[in-house]
């Protein structure tokens, strides 16, 4: 994932910015769970990209992914309509509560650009449920060359997107996040309509850490730099979903990827093996090579 990379992520600043207050307002007003729900995956399962993760003699990349995490942001749908045949597969190969979270396909979001949709978006959608409760929350990822001057046509798809799907929306124009009025109506807009409003943490990019969640959902991408300090931001996360844990979220989405995803297999490793400590959970250990330090920190390849 190249967007957001820098030369020297030693000199950027990786602390975690406050948490905005209308986040803390929404939390509040939802009933506080001894335990979240949480999902943490990569953004892709093949071997090329994973390189050292799979085990020599793996046959089937997807079920082997899959036995080592719950679930995976499903990038490959940005690029192309998958038949309901296919999906079919990934479903069938896949354990129970293995969850996708599909990105939508680029023809809508990058190419029409949110105008004229409705079509391609229901066609998109009627092949996605055939995954059914392994379907996640979908996400929208606008252009970065799409900015606030488009507000109408984001309106009109958050207001006419099925409520019974879950839905995600990423916004990389900077001026979405540089005047404070234009943010607020844009997290109404998403509060309104039960929409998650994707954060991204990543170096060249830190005002998309918006910190402002619109429902009871952390949908949080994860971009390392290869570099030691993706270890540290990581233990920065736990602590942050802690408190709003504690405040009353429930459900949170977290996926990691790399400049160079190779290492993303043992960043996911270590964060799993922090939330099960943090949150008393058991969720899944995935299997990866890796020297560790004397703090039995994984070492980057």
């Amino acid at each position: 994932m190249k967007f957001g990379k820098v030369n020297n992520p030693e000199n950027i600043d990786f602390t975690l910015p406050n948490t905005h207050n209308d986040t803390f307002q929404l939390l509040n007003t939802y009933e506080k769970e001894s335990k979240p729900i949480i999902y943490v995956g990569c953004a892709k399962w093949n071997r090329a990209d994973l390189k050292g993760f799979y085990p020599r003699g793996t046959k089937d990349e997807l079920m082997y992914y899959a036995s080592q995490f719950n679930s995976i942001e499903l990038n490959a749908t940005f690029y192309k309509q998958y038949s309901v045949e296919q999906l079919a597969k990934w479903y069938n190969k896949t354990p129970d509560g293995f969850k996708f979270f599909p990105k939508i396909n680029q023809e809508i979001s990058h190419f029409r650009r949110l105008n004229n949709v409705t079509d391609v978006v229901n066609f998109s959608l009627d092949n996605l449920i055939t995954l059914k409760e392994k379907l996640g929350t979908i996400f929208l990822q606008l252009h970065s060359n799409f900015g606030p001057s488009n507000f109408n046509r984001v309106q009109d798809f958050a207001e006419n997107w099925p409520k019974e799907i879950p839905l995600s929306i990423e916004v990389r124009h900077k001026d979405w996040f540089a005047d404070k009025v234009v943010a607020q109506e844009f997290y109404q807009l998403l509060e309104e309509n039960k929409i998650a409003n994707t954060l991204v943490d990543t170096a060249g990019r830190r005002d998309m850490l918006h910190m402002r969640l619109t429902n009871n959902e952390a949908f949080i991408r994860y971009v390392g730099a290869n570099h030691l300090t993706d270890y540290s931001r990581l233990d920065d996360w736990v602590k942050r979903l802690r408190v709003w844990v504690d405040t009353g979220l429930k459900n949170i989405h977290f996926f990691i990827h790399q400049n160079l995803e190779v290492e993303s297999p043992l960043l996911a490793e270590y964060f799993i093996k922090k939330l099960n400590i943090e949150f008393n959970l058991d969720l899944k250990i995935p299997n990866q090579k890796g020297d560790t330090d004397s703090n039995g920190q994984l070492s980057l390849l």
